[in-house]
């Protein structure tokens, strides 16, 4: 009874007791896991980058216009005069 039978055949499409394998869905299985698995390293590395990516934290600094009036100066576009003249306009 324990021995090789040859009656007992495995089922087409069925469970293969000997080998525990399924043969329908082996084929789905594995790519579904190929699946899984490689979303999940994806989810990881972009996640990764996300949290270690330095852009995120630069902040913009918007120009003041004394610093556009520095500019001007530094450019020659007005005389020392007129740079102090429009300083003094602009902090008052």
């Amino acid at each position: 009874m324990f021995e090789s039978d040859p009656r007992s055949t495995p089922m087409e499409g069925g469970i293969d007791m000997w080998h525990m394998t399924y043969y329908a869905g082996g084929g789905l299985m594995f790519f579904g896991g190929l699946l899984l698995f490689g979303s999940l390293i994806v989810l990881i590395v972009w996640s990764v980058h996300r949290i270690t990516d330095r852009r995120d934290s630069v902040t913009y600094h918007a120009k003041t216009p004394l610093d556009h009036l520095k500019e001007r100066y530094a450019r020659g576009e007005i005389t020392k005069e007129e740079f102090e003249q429009v300083k003094r306009d602009l902090l008052s």
